[in-house]
């Protein structure tokens, strides 16, 4: 066990999915570390998250290359945490479930298998079925689906348990955890090298920070002097009750789903995504909107996905919705995150932007920061999620909302009902 001495080299600010792999990346290698957070650990978008770890969804370049890499460390991270802390502490439900995208149109077909074909010449695992084979796989699935994809590699696990046995080893070897402590910026000296983390309770003297705050990341990154583009994208998650095992075997979603992932656009985007948990419930998503901080719940945006979710599992319209939940997703103009040292400000670092990829792509993110803060040669090459890229106009600047670590104040997920997901009379949730 590292003993942890007076000031930390480094302090993660956020204890979300991305803090938390970046901290224990960093105490794997000796470097002593402080993580903080002003709300619960990770209780913000990683709680609000769905557990995906998907290469289905990512076009190839440099995203894609980032969540292979992260799917080939999870499972080896996982096995790692279970040796160190012991398998109850490591236990985070990880499944390779697969991914299942379906065609509902003869005119989505060509589109799907141009992607599927791209993601073989890079190497990756899919498979592409007739109409005929999607019950096989999928025996809920609308008759009328024209044809699928399956991608064997795409996994799924519990987001909240995954970050917490992340901060669990990073204390197991002497780093320090700490939440309610609102960070407020940094301090730096003459040189202008970032020289502590400045809270509500005072500085933390430091030899660097991490800014891995999430939606809340370009607020901080003002603070420090440093204007970055990451918007917070809010999106709305259905939750049923428990239903028999086998309802639903895979993430399925509708192929328009990769199209409104990659979407700039502000206004709402909504595509049909459907997948079980191991307590039966089924989580039907998605939505994508940039509306600020704006907690509020849409009862017409849960209909739309109810229908939508309708449509693709006819099954679904008589179940009934337990309750929903909202989270605020980190967005860039580029969609992609942004890893690395700041060369505005040394000494900050940052680790945000991952949009709604950040499970998935956590691991991964973890590993390259960390090697890029001690030296050692990046597993993958980092300069596609640097600061200073082509695609990541500063000037956009931030939402003008207060710092906070990748936590809000410890959202809750909101809303309850008894409904049937056909139904469009009575509220399957209220905000």
């Amino acid at each position: 066990m590292h003993v942890l001495r007076q000031h930390p080299d480094v302090v993660v600010v956020g204890s979300g999915i991305a803090g938390a792999a970046c901290a224990e990346s960093l105490t794997r290698r000796g470097v002593r570390v402080t993580v903080l957070d002003r709300g619960p650990l990770a209780s913000g978008t990683t709680a609000c998250g769905e557990g995906n770890l998907l290469v289905s969804d990512k076009a190839p370049g440099p995203e894609l290359a980032l969540v292979q890499a992260s799917l080939r460390r999870w499972p080896v991270l996982l096995a790692e945490l279970a040796e160190e802390l012991g398998p109850r502490t490591a236990a985070c439900e990880y499944e390779r479930k697969g991914g299942l995208v379906v065609a509902l149109a003869d005119r989505d077909l060509p589109g799907l298998r141009a992607f599927t074909a791209a993601h073989r010449e890079t190497g990756v695992e899919v498979r592409d079925l007739s109409a005929s084979e999607v019950p096989y796989y999928e025996p809920g699935v609308t008759r009328r689906a024209r044809g699928a994809a399956f991608w064997p590699e795409d996994a799924q696990l519990q987001p909240v348990l995954a970050a917490t046995a992340l901060l669990a080893a990073v204390r197991a070897r002497g780093g320090l955890v700490r939440t309610g402590v609102r960070a407020t910026g940094v301090d730096h000296g003459t040189d202008g090298r970032v020289c502590a983390l400045v809270t509500a309770e005072g500085p933390v003297p430091c030899g660097a920070v991490v800014n891995a705050c999430g939606p809340w990341a370009g607020s901080f990154a003002r603070t420090a002097g440093t204007p970055l583009p990451v918007l917070p994208r809010r999106g709305l998650v259905l939750v049923t009750a428990p239903l028999p095992p086998g309802t639903v075997r895979h993430k399925v979603y509708d192929s328009d789903y990769a199209s409104a992932v990659g979407s700039g656009d502000a206004g709402l985007r909504t595509s049909t995504v459907v997948e079980s948990t191991r307590a039966g419930t089924v989580l039907i998503g998605s939505s994508r909107e940039r509306t600020g901080f704006d907690e509020r719940v849409r009862l017409d945006v849960l209909r739309e996905l109810a229908r939508k979710a309708a449509v693709l599992f006819p099954a679904l319209r008589d179940v009934h919705a337990m309750r929903a939940y909202g989270g605020f997703r980190p967005y860039t103009p580029d969609h992609l995150p942004v890893i690395g040292e700041d060369p505005r400000r040394p000494g900050l670092w940052h680790a945000t932007g991952h949009e709604g990829a950040g499970i998935g792509l956590a691991a991964a993110t973890g590993e390259l920061l960390a090697e890029l803060y001690t030296g050692e040669p990046p597993h993958l090459a980092p300069e596609p999620f640097r600061v200073g890229r082509p695609g990541l106009s500063a000037a956009e600047g931030s939402t003008g909302e207060e710092p906070a670590g990748e936590e809000p104040s410890g959202e809750e997920p909101t809303g309850q009902g008894s409904t049937g997901l056909g139904s469009t009379e009575e509220e399957p949730c209220r905000p």
